[in-house]
């Protein structure tokens, strides 16, 4: 990799790191709680309605800090009911 000599350049290298890092630990955040609603679902479908709440609130937190896009968010939360609701029945 070959580092920068300006300044600024420099500068742009450190800005995106840190948000990369910040970027990565949010989707991992949503990703995480993706993985334990799935379990919820798999284990009791009644009670996972919580998990499901708990998913959202992640998903959504995402798309305020800018790491989702909203319309992926929506997508992700309506793929996720849609699951919850197929397993209910």
């Amino acid at each position: 990799m070959k580092l920068p000599n300006i300044k600024s350049a420099k500068k742009r290298v450190k800005v995106s790191e840190k948000k990369n890092l910040r970027n990565r630990i949010v989707k991992s955040t949503v990703h995480t709680s993706v993985k334990k609603f799935e379990a919820a679902v798999a284990a009791d479908p009644a009670n996972a309605a919580a998990q499901l709440s708990a998913t959202a609130s992640a998903i959504d937190k995402a798309v305020i800090k800018g790491v989702v896009h909203k319309n992926a968010a929506n997508r992700k939360k309506a793929r996720l009911a849609k699951r919850l609701a197929k397993a209910a029945v």
